[in-house]
C-alpha cells in the first residue's frame, strides 16, 4: 500500500473507516447522463434520481448531496431537473464513467480529527463494464478533497465492504476472492490488506450474493451493519423468491459469527422484495438493504413489490433516530444498482 502523498498505511497512521450512521459532512453521487451506460432507460433513471435527491434532501439537517456532472450540457440538464432543491445540492464538474460512486469514488477515513481518502484498484467489476474515467475517479476526488491520500493494491469496490466502526468488516468470498479481481488471493492476504487499509481487526466472510448480481456478490445487497454489533439481512418473500436458500445461509453465517470484540452479532431480518424481474424478463438483484444512511434520513429503494412497505416499516423500527423514506428504484436497477451503490459519504472530522 503506497501513495504519492503518504507511504504508511491508514491503520499505522491512526485512520479508520467510520460506520455509515456516524455524521457526514457530505454525500457524493453522480447525475445519470450517459446513454452508453443506460440506453433506453436513461430518462427513467434520471426521473428516479430526481425523486431520490428530493427524498434525500427533505430534512433541512441532512448532509448536502455533491453531484458530479461531467460536461456542461449534463450540468445544465441536472441543474434544471433539480432546481427545486436549491442550495441543498452542490454540483461538481468532474468526468466520470457511470453513477456508481460507492465503487469508483475513494473511501473516506477518519483519524486524529482529520479526514483522509483511500482508493483501491478498480477494474470495472471484474472487467465487465469498462467506462472512461471510472478508474481515475478516486484519485481525482482525493486530489480535490486534499489532505492525506492512501492507496491499496487490492482490487475491490466499496460496495463489497461493510464496517461497523469498531473493528469489524463484512464482505463476500464470491467477490473478493474472485479471479476476475486481478488474480486469486488467499483469505489471509486479503484480510491483512483490509486490516491495514480500513483500520479494522476482523473480517466476517459470507459466501455469495444475490442471483444475477454483476458485482459477484456485493455485501451491501445482502448484509448491513445498522448499529455496533447489530447486522440486518433479508428474509425470503414469496414462494418463488429466487434467493431463498442464499438468504437463509447468510442469516445462519451471521448468527454464528463474532465481531472484533469476540461478541456474537445481533441479527435482524427484514423482508426481501421477492422475485423482481427486469425489462428483459430476467431476475434482477433487488434488495432493500441497498439503503443509504444519512444524518437525518435513511433512503431505501422501492421496487413496486408488495413487500416494499413492510420492509420500510421494518427498517423504521431499526432506525428510530432517523426517518426512513422509500423512493422508487426499478429504473436505476436496470443500470446495475440503487441508492447505496450510487452514493459515497464523507464523514465529519
Amino acid at each position: 500500500m503506497v501513495s504519492a502523498r503518504q507511504t504508511s498505511t491508514p491503520r499505522a497512521a491512526g485512520y479508520a473507516q467510520p460506520a455509515e450512521w456516524e455524521q457526514h459532512r457530505a454525500c457524493y453521487t453522480a447525475w445519470p447522463a450517459h446513454e452508453y451506460a443506460w440506453g433506453e432507460h436513461l430518462h427513467a433513471a434520471q426521473a428516479s434520481f430526481v425523486a431520490f435527491a428530493a427524498a434525500f434532501s427533505e430534512h433541512p439537517e441532512q448532509e448536502k448531496l455533491h453531484i458530479l456532472v461531467g460536461e456542461h450540457d449534463h450540468e445544465q440538464q441536472a441543474r434544471a431537473a433539480l432546481s427545486a432543491l436549491g442550495d441543498r445540492v452542490v454540483f461538481v464538474r468532474m468526468p466520470y464513467g457511470d453513477v456508481w460512486l460507492r465503487d469508483t469514488a475513494p473511501i473516506f477515513l477518519r483519524g486524529g480529527g482529520e479526514v483522509a481518502t483511500l482508493r483501491f484498484r478498480f477494474n470495472g467489476w471484474g472487467q465487465k463494464y469498462i467506462y472512461l474515467h471510472d478508474a481515475e475517479l478516486a484519485s481525482r476526488l482525493a486530489e480535490r478533497h486534499g489532505g492525506r491520500a492512501f492507496a491499496c493494491d487490492l482490487t475491490v469496490e466499496g460496495g463489497a465492504l461493510e464496517v461497523d466502526g469498531r473493528g469489524t468488516c463484512l464482505t463476500t468470498r464470491s467477490c473478493l476472492l474472485n479471479e476476475n479481481r486481478g488474480g486469486v488471493e488467499d483469505e489471509q492476504s486479503v484480510q491483512d490488506k483490509l486490516r491495514d487499509a480500513l483500520g479494522i481487526d476482523k473480517v466476517i466472510w459470507l459466501d455469495q450474493g444475490l442471483e444475477n448480481d454483476h458485482t459477484d456478490g456485493h455485501i451491501d445487497n445482502i448484509a448491513r451493519f445498522v448499529a455496533p454489533g447489530v447486522a440486518v439481512c433479508l428474509q425470503a418473500s414469496g414462494e418463488d423468491d429466487p434467493n431463498r436458500d442464499t438468504l437463509d445461509a447468510i442469516a445462519a453465517q451471521l448468527t454464528a459469527a463474532t465481531d472484533a470484540r469476540g461478541e456474537r452479532l445481533t441479527v435482524l431480518r427484514i423482508p426481501s422484495p421477492g422475485r423482481v424481474l427486469g425489462a428483459d424478463g430476467n431476475v434482477v438483484p433487488a434488495s432493500y438493504l441497498n439503503f443509504y444512511i444519512g444524518n437525518r434520513t435513511v433512503i431505501v429503494p422501492g421496487f413496486g413489490s408488495r413487500w416494499d412497505e413492510p420492509a420500510r416499516e421494518a427498517l423504521q423500527a431499526i432506525f428510530r433516530d432517523r426517518r426512513v423514506l422509500m423512493s422508487g428504484a426499478r429504473s436505476l436497477l436496470e443500470g446495475g444498482g440503487t441508492f447505496h451503490c450510487m452514493t459515497q459519504q464523507e464523514p465529519l472530522p
